[in-house]
């Protein structure tokens, strides 16, 4: 078994090759026949990856959809909103977030009349803190963007007490639940945000361009994406250019054809997810994790990660020092077969099942090694 502490970016599970081979095999023989069943079950098994998804965080029947990425999924929802849920207001979101959505942000405040207000890092710390938040967030807050669990710390923040300010406020509050899905419980019950953007790589162990977007069905309701198309119909098959209409679920979100293959590959992690439970495998995660944040406190290691277990995601990020090459750790490491990697001086490792105790002994054993 190889060492593998990679869940921050491509999760894996026990037979993953062999189940996302069958899902596509059996894809393959379906489109490829020559009938007229190719869209019917392709359809079919979009909907089912929606609904194990929407299982997952326990999300109400029609208020999710696909999406390509978070990225795209955040700017579909922003194009939706109604005008007056970000001109001339402030759009919330912290230093540490996943720096494409601040990307698009940056780009796309101008034109949509917000002001983008970037909760900034305090010096020398990794996270932002929750209660800087909180200081930041008024009544002018039109849309919060919280990221559950970020990239580089593994901070997860208090989703339930930031959403329940913003209520109080009247902001529109959304949740990146991206990086702790599938390794922290979340549910929507729980947390009661009006919308979530995700990915079904990571700890779903899923592909890439099978993102989701949830929005909570009254905010759903006032809604009109500016990306819109033929699926975005209540009858995608409406062929009047004058009689546009959107459905009345999350379908609204959608626009051209939609992607399917993702969907299909996809399915079989989030499937191996649920079934195996996210306690289970978070369980797992935090038996790991607290050996390799035994072994930098005994060694003296800089960790870049909250050391409280309720405050960290599935990840425990070392802060290098400035004598070591991080490029040059990871290949190390790589030869061993013990694969992470790093974001500048950043070491991220992320333990799963795919990961034994062994492999922590020998990653950890082999950092005492090489940082001085």
């Amino acid at each position: 078994m190889s060492g593998y502490f990679l869940y921050h970016s491509i999760g894996t599970f026990p037979g993953k090759a062999a189940a996302v081979s069958t899902a596509l095999t059996a894809f393959s023989q379906v489109w490829c026949a020559e009938n007229d069943g190719q869209w019917p079950a392709a359809l079919a098994a979009r909907q089912r990856f929606m609904d194990a998804w929407a299982g997952l965080i326990g999300a109400p029947a029609g208020s999710l959809t696909t999406a390509e990425n978070v990225t795209a999924a955040l700017y579909s929802l922003i194009g939706g909103l109604p005008k007056t849920a970000l001109s001339g207001r402030r759009f919330l979101i912290a230093e540490d977030c996943f720096p494409s959505l601040h990307f698009m942000l940056a780009k796309i405040a101008g034109r949509f009349g917000f002001v983008l207000d970037t909760v900034p890092l305090r010096p020398g710390e990794k996270w932002v803190r929750d209660d800087d938040m909180l200081a930041r967030w008024q009544d002018d807050v039109g849309v919060a963007l919280l990221t559950f669990v970020t990239s580089t710390a593994s901070h997860r923040c208090d989703i339930g007490r930031l959403a329940q300010h913003g209520r109080r406020v009247g902001t529109i509050v959304g949740a990146d639940i991206t990086q702790g899905v599938g390794v922290a419980p979340f549910s929507l019950t729980a947390n009661n945000v009006d919308f979530v953007v995700s990915t079904s790589l990571k700890w779903l162990c899923g592909t890439s361009g099978a993102g989701i977007l949830q929005v909570r069905p009254e905010l759903l309701a006032d809604c009109e994406p500016e990306l819109r198309g033929w699926f975005s119909q209540e009858n995608p098959f409406s062929w009047d250019l004058n009689r546009f209409s959107y459905a009345s679920d999350a379908r609204r979100f959608d626009h051209g054809t939609p992607a399917i293959l993702a969907s299909v590959a996809s399915l079989p992690g989030l499937e191996w997810a649920i079934g195996t439970g996210v306690d289970a495998i978070a369980a797992q995660n935090a038996a790991l994790t607290s050996l390799i944040v035994e072994q930098s406190l005994e060694n003296g290691w800089s960790l870049g990660s909250p050391l409280d277990q309720g405050r960290r995601g599935g990840s425990v990020m070392l802060s290098l020092p400035e004598t070591i090459d991080a490029a040059r750790l990871v290949s190390v490491l790589r030869e061993q077969s013990l694969y992470c990697d790093a974001r500048g001086s950043t070491l991220r490792l992320s333990p799963g099942f795919a990961t034994s105790r062994s492999n922590v002994d020998e990653l950890c054993h082999s950092l005492k090694r090489m940082i001085q």
